[in-house]
């Protein structure tokens, strides 16, 4: 189970670059099944003040940790604008949780999602 500790969008201490997403974005979950996911734009954050983007980090880890049991990873590139979740495959789970971050966050917008059988 994912701990809102885990999180990659606000308790990395060090701004700089990472890993390609595609090689830390897992694939498969502790049993070897493989997980959904989806992506989501968050048009012109990284241009907000820092006390904005704060307030946009705190509401989507609020929602992550509402989905706690399901989320696996998250990732936010302030760079891109762009927020990556990658989660057990439940159905109709990558809509219920963009469908929240969205409510919470009406700029963010759901580009794309893989939802595996």
């Amino acid at each position: 189970m994912m701990k809102l500790t885990d999180l990659s969008i606000a308790h990395k201490r060090e701004i700089g670059p990472a890993d390609p997403l595609w090689k830390r974005v897992p694939v498969r979950d502790s049993e070897g099944k493989p997980l959904s996911d989806f992506m989501m734009i968050i048009p012109k954050l990284r241009s907000k003040s820092p006390q904005s983007i704060k307030e946009v980090v705190l509401k989507i880890e609020k929602v992550l940790a509402f989905y706690d049991r399901h989320i696996v990873f998250a990732d936010l590139n302030l760079n891109l604008n762009v927020l990556w979740v990658s989660l057990k495959p439940v159905p109709g789970m990558c809509l219920e949780v963009a469908a929240a971050i969205n409510l919470h966050v009406p700029d963010a917008k759901l580009v794309a999602q893989r939802i595996l059988p």
